[in-house]
């Protein structure tokens, strides 16, 4: 009854104001959120539903637009399952599966997740890349990313990954498609130095000095190198130098081998969520003015947004394809106002004349709707029964100057 309260709370005047202001249904945050919690199972595991299902104490639904995805009442824990325990299923929700599916991964991609912790999309998008291709992951946030680490391991989906700890504004390693990629490559390996060997889980004595020494996490800025933290056997660095893993190439030379698809599911200020929005009825009113409200921290994220998009277009292949979402699974926040999303991909379109909205035509099958610019899509948490979402989709083109 105290977290009903809670919810049936008034809001804010300043917070109805922004609401208004963006287009938003107050009742997204006076109703009792009551939005599934969200499953997939791993290819291969369907034998494991009953099982499931025994020990949740609760059927599994099955979510008819999204393949491998079940949903449960959000009370239910999955932690404590055998299928969870053993790598069969993870949670993640379905409107961040629906971005991952708007990429169309086929075998053989290499794919750029750009903001890759807490890493259940990076699970995803390997499970869809079958034995062939690569995914790189790439987060500011250590502390997070290590944690991804743990997950590919625990699912056993890391054979095909690297993780690097760099900001996705500047971040520029590119993939490694084949051993020829690398002219160096074909001297023999005694007359080069640095070369990476097969990963060990036991962490350098630098990483482990690091983390003693650093009280809360840090992020890393743009001035910094990306840190490679983990990366499987066939991701394309067991062979190569150092030199040759962080070779700076142009962006005309990245047009040709950069990434196959890229997902930029970028930082947000929380305004879509509904458990995120009421726990500001603990801290206070005026903290939700100065973390969500706040102008100059609303004009910082739409910069750091456009600069990661404009990023990850620039690290894209042509004729590749990059979804950017506003999402942010470990908090369940999204946003939903326009100046995170439509004013973002009118500005970026803008700046990109190599860049094309490209439609989903997947989602004409989802529980969602377009967004005010034609092509994006909005999951509606009430409509929609997810967290939310906004997502975009871009293709890259040749562009002549003549």
């Amino acid at each position: 009854m105290e977290g009903e309260n809670a919810a049936m709370a008034p809001l804010p005047e300043a917070f109805l104001y922004f609401l208004e202001a963006n287009g938003l249904d107050p009742s997204l945050y006076t109703a009792i959120d009551s939005t599934p919690r969200y499953i997939r199972l791993k290819p291969g595991c369907e034998a494991c539903i009953e099982e499931v299902e025994a020990e949740v104490k609760c059927n599994l639904e099955k979510v008819e637009w999204l393949s491998g995805f079940f949903s449960l009442p959000p009370h239910v824990q999955i932690a404590g399952s055998r299928a969870y325990r053993e790598g069969k299923i993870y949670g993640i929700d379905a409107a961040s599966g629906a971005a991952v599916m708007a990429l169309e991964v086929s075998p053989g991609d290499h794919v750029l997740d750009l903001c890759a912790a807490p890493g259940a999309k990076l699970c995803m998008i390997l499970d869809l890349l079958d034995d062939s291709g690569s995914v790189t992951g790439v987060d500011a946030a250590r502390h997070r990313l290590a944690a991804c680490r743990t997950m590919l391991q625990k699912y056993m989906l890391g054979d095909q990954c690297r993780l690097f700890v760099a900001d996705g504004t500047s971040f520029s390693v590119i993939p490694t498609r084949s051993r020829s990629d690398c002219e160096s490559c074909e001297s023999g390996s005694e007359e080069r130095v640095d070369v990476f060997t097969e990963w060990t889980s036991r962490r350098p004595w630098k990483e482990r000095k690091r983390a003693g020494k650093s009280g809360s996490p840090q992020l890393v800025s743009s001035s910094q190198p990306p840190e490679l933290i983990y990366y499987g056997h066939r991701s394309g660095v067991v062979g190569l130098t150092k030199g040759e893993l962080f070779k700076t190439l142009s962006d005309d030379e990245i047009a040709n081998k950069g990434y196959d698809k890229v997902l930029v599911d970028a930082e947000c200020t929380h305004d879509g969520s509904v458990k995120h929005i009421q726990k500001f009825e603990h801290w206070g009113w005026r903290t939700l003015q100065r973390r969500v409200l706040d102008a100059e921290r609303t004009d910082d994220l739409h910069a750091l947004q456009l600069n990661l998009l404009t990023n990850g277009f620039r690290l894209l292949k042509v004729g590749g394809s990059l979804v950017y979402s506003t999402c942010r699974q470990n908090t369940l926040s999204i946003s939903l106002t326009v100046a995170q999303n439509e004013d973002v991909v009118e500005q970026f379109l803008k700046e990109n004349r190599a860049a094309e909205l490209t439609e989903i035509d997947a989602a004409r099958n989802w529980p969602c709707k377009g967004g005010c610019i034609p092509k994006t899509w909005r999951f509606d948490p009430l409509t929609s029964r997810t967290s939310g979402l906004f997502i975009a989709k871009f293709t890259k083109l040749v562009i002549s100057d003549f």
